[in-house]
């Protein structure tokens, strides 16, 4: 079994360096071409299944590649964006965001979820999916924060290598089961 881990395309909050989470906005014209670009470089690879998260920059991201590919897509709400409570939308470099990062018990932004919230529905899911999925390869379309927890399931991190990972805009990371 493969897991295959991407982030959703550009959206104008990316670009603009914004924090988003649990806003709801669509990909820009940047992510759309990432997608499709994505979606031609997933073509050469066996893909069984897309699960993807549920918010709408996600599903268009998966949607790309589910078109080209000919695959289907499964939405599951454990991949939903990290709740970044009162940082949400405001800039990347807001005083306490990245800070506030590395508290794992503290909810971001003092109304959003902890780091042990979103960890513990993000490794219930791939507990789940690696159990129940064991004889094919699954591509997981979600977000920064999300594909971070990911990282963290299959490979150890410390606390400064976790405050400091950073996944880009389609960028594509395949995990060996």
């Amino acid at each position: 079994m493969k897991i295959y881990s991407t982030r959703h395309g550009q959206t104008d909050y990316n670009k603009q360096e914004l924090i988003l989470g649990i806003t709801d906005i669509p990909l820009n014209e940047t992510g759309e071409k990432q997608a499709i670009q994505l979606a031609e470089e997933i073509e050469k690879i066996d893909i069984d299944l897309i699960i993807s998260s549920p918010m709408m920059r996600a599903q268009q991201t998966a949607k790309s590649i589910a078109d080209r590919c000919g695959l289907e897509i499964i939405t599951d709400n454990r991949l939903k964006e990290w709740d970044y409570g009162e940082y949400e939308g405001k800039s990347r470099f807001t005083e306490g965001f990245a800070e506030n990062k590395r508290e794992f018990a503290v909810k971001m932004g003092n109304t959003g979820e902890s780091v042990l919230q979103v960890s513990h529905r993000v490794y219930n899911f791939l507990d789940e999916i690696t159990a129940k999925y064991r004889d094919k390869n699954i591509l997981l379309v979600s977000h920064g924060g999300i594909c971070r927890l990911i990282e963290t399931y299959f490979n150890n991190m410390t606390t400064e290598q976790y405050s400091n990972w950073f996944m880009g805009n389609c960028q594509l990371i395949e995990y060996n089961i």
